[in-house]
């Protein structure tokens, strides 16, 4: 197996208490995850796991630290639905050379900063994130808690061939291309292929398992419009997981690519942005989850450079408003994600990026959405989940992954995007990552 080196860069203000015992948060105002209001109380942390939430006082045990919230707000660890750890940090012409330890390296940098953000946990869509988890679980390199993929499943001119002009006609005796050696990105043409490469991915640790079913923006040959895989294809995939009790959620934008995906027992569609009303009617009727990102044509879209991908990504923007209406409209399940690829800048947007969805929601909403409902979806991986332990939520038994914030995001929804100043007290599986409370 192959083997990652991870750059650890640890802060000045990032305290690592692995051997702590146990962790008292008094005079916090509490925002569960869940519920509109916040309650006053206190929250007692033993091991990994909230032990006790009370609104009087809580007698803290021998050897705990006490750390005085004095009124700020408590929340759930925030959740990136559609996030790629090991791509999102790092340039596209650097992936391709092919050696991994440098992609590696840059992955590492960026999840202590995901972290740092708030971000105790992600579900990766896609790449060789397997190596980072394990070395964030083992405490080699911070970073969040995450649900991996593995590699993105691919027809052949699909959303994941990644291959240049001169490698077309396939020559078996080339071997593997660089994405498919790095396990960005996979190609199976048929049913029997694309069986063996979900399996593959499932032997190698991934939660659920990601499927191209149409064109994408970042891809260099197919449009948006083109409708990726057979049906016999997709429930092939399907299959393969639901026999290891996990699920297929899709890259897909049209609604003919959509509809063809559900029809064959896919549970999540991401993007999505160019749905129409029947295609949202049949997703809340089969209770389809739907991942969507706030795509804007603004300053911050994932910078492209080529005339085609900027067209298409016009395209996908154009969309985005229409496609949140039809998820409220027909009260589909719905996460959210960043999808930040191949541009640090554009990661390290990701809190102003989760702001954006006030153009559709109230900050309650916002805040429910990205720590109990996206917890929801991971929580489809079932006994494939990495982790063993509610998320998203601070209650009795939940795992302990919480944020104490200087304001009130569910007042000021902006006090997300100022998370530097405002994120007082980091806390991810009962540690404490970060500390400025006075």
């Amino acid at each position: 197996m192959l083997r990652f080196s991870f750059f650890v860069a640890f802060s000045l203000t990032t305290i690592m208490s692995f051997g702590q015992n146990a962790l008292l948060i008094r005079n916090a105002e509490i925002f569960n995850g869940k519920d509109a209001s916040t309650t006053r109380g206190h929250v007692l942390v033993e091991g990994n796991a909230i032990q006790k939430i009370s609104a009087t006082e809580i007698t803290p045990p021998e050897g705990c630290t006490v750390i005085d919230a004095n009124g700020r707000f408590l929340m759930p660890g925030m959740i990136d639905a559609h996030y790629h750890t090991m791509l999102a940090g790092i340039p596209q012409q650097l992936v391709m050379m092919g050696d991994l330890s440098l992609v590696a390296l840059y992955a590492g940098k960026n999840a202590q900063e995901v972290l740092m953000r708030g971000f105790t946990s992600v579900r990766d869509l896609g790449g060789p994130s397997f190596g980072l988890q394990k070395a964030i679980d083992g405490g080699v390199v911070q970073g969040p808690r995450i649900w991996p993929s593995g590699a993105m499943i691919s027809q052949t001119a699909g959303h994941g061939d990644f291959r240049m002009p001169y490698e077309i006609p396939h020559d078996e005796s080339r071997g593997l291309t660089i994405s498919e050696r790095l396990t960005v990105g996979v190609i199976a043409d048929g049913a029997d292929a694309v069986l063996k490469r979900t399996r593959e991915q499932l032997l190698m640790g991934a939660s659920q398992i990601k499927l191209m079913a149409g064109g994408g923006v970042s891809s260099l040959y197919d449009p948006l419009d083109a409708i990726q895989y057979t049906p016999e294809e997709m429930r092939a995939a399907v299959q393969a997981a639901e026999n290891w009790g996990t699920y297929v959620t899709v890259h897909a934008y049209t609604p003919e690519s959509m509809r063809m995906a559900i029809e064959a027992g896919v549970k999540c569609i991401d993007h999505g942005q160019l749905a129409d009303e029947e295609v949202a009617k049949l997703m809340a009727k089969n209770g389809t989850w739907w991942c969507l990102q706030a795509f804007l044509d603004d300053e911050d879209a994932n910078p492209k450079k080529d005339a085609f991908s900027i067209m298409k990504q016009k395209a996908v923007s154009t969309g985005t408003d229409q496609a949140y209406q039809l998820a409220k409209k027909y009260k589909i399940k719905t996460a959210w994600g960043t999808d930040a690829l191949f541009d640090i800048q554009t990661a390290r947007k990701q809190n102003k990026i989760l702001a954006k969805l006030d153009r559709w929601y109230t900050p309650h909403e916002i805040l429910k959405m990205v720590t109990h409902d996206n917890a929801q979806l991971l929580a489809m991986s079932g006994e494939r989940s990495p982790y063993r332990g509610k998320i998203g939520v601070i209650e009795e038994g939940a795992l302990a992954d919480f944020i104490l914030i200087d304001g009130n995001p569910l007042q000021d929804i902006q006090h997300i995007v100022e998370y530097e100043e405002r994120f007082v007290l980091i806390v991810k599986d009962g540690k404490v990552y970060k500390n400025r409370v006075d």
